[in-house]
């Protein structure tokens, strides 16, 4: 079972099929490499100071992990290979949920705004990559009974 497969089942939140027959896709590939960009642009406006420059690295290394391993796990080398690389991903997501938190924004309304975005976008990547994972080893149950 490929990535492509689950989502072609599920709509993205709040995107729900309002009366029309087609059933809006959500392509998480676009959404993950998105959250890496908007991230890149978000660091790239925030002070450089001694706290804020490992912090940065540390985001941007975690968010840009959660694209190029949800592109990995789309070319899996098998189910073992496409459970590791979500789980990967969901943990990626965490890691740049908390490096968002530690980011010192030093008041910048506008910046604080965008970074509560950001923590929002990757804890609703975290909860669905915990999803996959959740089918993923459900269905394998189902095969092994």
């Amino acid at each position: 079972m490929g990535i492509s497969n689950f989502e072609q089942d599920h709509e993205r939140p709040g995107e729900g099929n309002s009366g029309g027959n087609q059933k809006k896709k959500y392509d998480l590939e676009e959404r993950t490499e998105k959250f890496s960009l908007r991230i890149r642009d978000f660091c790239l406006g925030l002070k450089k100071d001694v706290i804020n420059i490992e912090y940065i690295r540390q985001l941007v290394r975690s968010a840009g992990s959660v694209a190029s391993n949800y592109i990995e796990a789309n070319e899996n080398l098998g189910e073992g290979d496409l459970k590791f690389r979500i789980k990967v991903c969901r943990k990626e997501s965490k890691e740049s949920r908390l490096w968002l938190k530690h980011i010192l924004v030093y008041g910048d309304q506008d910046m604080e705004k965008q970074r509560t975005e950001l923590i929002q976008e990757a804890f609703e990547l975290e909860n669905i990559f915990g999803a996959i994972l959740r089918k993923l080893i459900w269905k394998e149950g189902l095969k092994t009974k």
